[in-house]
């Protein structure tokens, strides 16, 4: 039983691991400043598009 979990725990972290090194994500993070970036959707607007439509500038 014991060996069990181990070996469900070592599958579990292996295939996290291997899906954050294999993402495709390369360079650092940034937010995209650029004019074209300014009408692209926020992660809030993809997830509940009925909530009102907000600029980053609009925030105190």
């Amino acid at each position: 039983m014991n060996a069990r979990i181990l070996v469900t725990a070592l599958a579990l972290a292996g295939g996290m691991a291997s899906g954050l090194i294999g993402c495709g994500q390369r360079g650092a993070l940034y937010l995209p400043t650029e004019p074209a970036a300014q009408d692209r959707a926020t992660l809030p607007q993809i997830l509940t598009p009925s909530l009102p439509s907000r600029k980053p500038s609009d925030t105190p």
